[in-house]
């Protein structure tokens, strides 16, 4: 193990932590043409690190390689799986707005 497997190591770790709040944001939309390419490039970066023998660099590659497909596959604006985890029916039987109709603190829609 190199120290530079460690660098690599630690940014991966920095990266899947940074993408926390994205995926736990059940209002975040984050567009394809970003997500999708940053899948891909962690995916390749995997295969790479891990055929020079960079093991613990393509290990925090592969963390870094799911959190993005988990961004792509639940934060993307289609908003197909933007409902899971979010009660359909508020506990009054209110029509939920969606989160474009919400009214800002001074009332304007935001």
């Amino acid at each position: 193990m190199s120290w530079q497997d460690l660098v690599f190591l630690g940014g991966s770790v920095l990266t899947v932590v940074a993408l926390l709040p994205t995926l736990r944001d059940l209002d975040a939309r984050i567009p394809l043409a970003t997500s999708v390419p940053k899948f891909a490039l962690a995916v390749i970066y995997t295969g790479t690190f891990y055929s020079l023998g960079m093991t613990f660099s393509a290990i925090g590659l592969l963390g870094t390689a799911v959190m993005w497909a988990l961004v792509v596959r639940y934060r993307s604006p289609t908003g197909r799986y933007s409902s899971i985890g979010r009660s359909e029916t508020p506990i009054d039987g209110a029509t939920v707005a969606e989160p474009s109709q919400r009214l800002g603190a001074d009332g304007d829609r935001l």
